[in-house]
């Protein structure tokens, strides 16, 4: 695992704990959003994992706060072991042991949120509408960067609208007459 990757996980698992302790709906939902773009950069299985994991648990905490999900101090205590235990083996390098353990907790979220397959898809699809912006922001097509990924222009768009993106401008551009006299010549006018 790269340094870097595993250095976020470990950061968000730890907070991930932390979070799950208080039932702090809206921490668990920022740390969410954090975890996807961090999946969207990364790209890989571990960091995926993590973000699907911390979406699920945020969309279950909110319903816990509404008593939807009965059983909720056993499921969570056995959760937040599972992600204490993620940690020690990340921080023992044992990747193996540290993916056992995220499956065993996806196993457990499915259990208790039979939407785990919709939170995984969404999670990946949102991944792959920030790559998108990404390679629109590197100067691709909005509709190369759409069709790279998979994804729609409309939902490409929608998300570039929402970013600083699109008012990064060049810091030099073509001037306006050299940009006249070529439409002109290409016209024939």
């Amino acid at each position: 695992m790269e340094p870097n990757v595993k250095k976020d996980i470990l950061s968000t698992i730890k907070s991930a704990v932390k979070i799950l302790k208080k039932r702090d709906v809206i921490e668990l939902d920022l740390l969410s959003n954090k975890t996807i773009h961090n999946a969207s950069i990364y790209q890989d299985k571990d960091s995926i994992s993590v973000a699907i994991i911390i979406y699920a648990l945020s969309k279950i905490v909110k319903r816990v706060e509404h008593h939807e999900i009965h059983n909720w101090e056993k499921t969570s205590k056995i959760i937040l072991e599972s992600l204490e235990k993620s940690i020690s083996y990340l921080e023992k390098d044992n990747e193996k042991a540290f993916r056992l353990e995220i499956k065993t907790i996806l196993k457990k979220v499915g259990e208790i949120d039979r939407k785990l397959k919709w939170y995984i898809e969404d999670v990946l699809d949102k991944s792959r509408i920030v790559k998108g912006a990404k390679l629109y922001e590197h100067g691709l097509s909005l509709g190369k960067a759409a069709s790279l990924l998979g994804v729609s222009q409309y939902e490409l768009m929608g998300y570039i609208g929402k970013t600083q993106i699109a008012d990064v401008f060049p810091e030099e551009g073509v001037p306006l007459k050299k940009r006249l006299a070529y439409a002109k010549k290409l016209f024939k006018v």
